[in-house]
């Protein structure tokens, strides 16, 4: 007979059924891999195997990680939270890896701009000053000027080679650098000495700026893990030692009050990542054929 009590046995059994169901599945998809139909390996599909891949291994270790709290409370609202913390983590408190990469791109960036403006104080020329700076640039653009290099070097047109550099690099900083020499490698005025030492000075005084941010939000980033990571284990320590303390969450309305608790602190972590952001400018280096083939779509 069905009672007030939410944790009623069948229902439970079918919850975690299905739990372990979707986790054996995710753990096979993530030792098996996702294989892709031929002729289909093109950007989407490298996409959603990489969405794949990311869904089945952080997707078992939520699953994992929602039965060994439902098993230890029995509150299907903590187990379905713990759950969606895990799998979240990387969104609401991993921004500082992302965050260090940005710095690195537009710190190397500066350093390749900074070389370029001294090789062509040499009176080189930009189709010349472009490979003898790429053999020192940093490891963040490397990969990003060979390529450049490359297609210099099949005799692909100089505006056209840095506009794919500009959407390889993917960076609205990048986009002002490329521009001045998209401009210069179509108009060969002078003054590109100039403008080149000036963006790097821009670049330069951008990073120091995010270094500041960085370090300011650090402390503030590792003080709500802290607030994440004692507040769980005081919840799971009260639910598996004093029962009869937390006992009233055990029925429907105190399942209710979990989960108004619960959606509050996931909006607080949400706002607290939104505040953890850097807002950067929208790129305004679009390829050009791009827009032709969705201007004829």
């Amino acid at each position: 007979m069905m009672t007030g009590v939410f944790s009623l046995p069948v229902l439970y059994g079918l919850l975690a059924g299905t739990a372990v169901g979707g986790g054996i599945a995710l753990f096979v998809v993530a030792l098996r891999g996702w294989a892709p139909k031929p002729g289909a390996a093109n950007d989407n599909g490298k996409r959603a195997a990489e969405l794949v891949r990311f869904l089945s291994t952080r997707g078992s270790l939520a699953i994992g990680g929602g039965l060994v709290v439902l098993a230890l409370t029995r509150w299907m609202v903590m187990g379905a939270a713990t759950g969606i913390l895990v799998f979240t983590w990387d969104r609401l408190f991993g921004g500082a890896a992302e965050e260090r990469a940005a710095m690195k791109r537009v710190e190397a960036l500066a350093a390749w701009t900074e070389s370029l403006r001294d090789t062509i104080a040499g009176a080189v020329g930009l189709e010349q000053a472009i490979p003898a700076s790429a053999r020192a640039a940093a490891p963040a653009l490397r990969t990003h000027l060979e390529a450049l290099v490359d297609r210099l070097r099949s005799r692909t047109p100089l505006p056209d080679a840095l506009q794919h550099l500009a959407d390889e690099i993917n960076d609205a900083s990048a986009d002002i650098i490329i521009a001045a020499l998209i401009l210069n490698s179509r108009l060969r005025g002078p003054g590109l000495r100039e403008v080149l030492g000036a963006l790097a000075k821009s670049a330069r005084e951008e990073v120091d700026m995010r270094q500041r941010v960085m370090a300011q939000r650090a402390s503030t980033r590792r003080s709500v893990q802290i607030v994440i990571v004692v507040s769980v284990t005081f919840v799971l320590g009260l639910a598996i030692f004093n029962r009869s303390f937390v006992e009233p969450y055990g029925t429907a309305v105190g399942q209710l009050v979990l989960g108004v608790v619960c959606a509050l602190f996931a909006a607080g972590f949400w706002w607290l990542r939104n505040l953890s952001k850097i807002e950067t400018p929208e790129r305004f280096l679009t390829h050009a054929p791009e827009r032709q083939e969705m201007g004829a779509r």
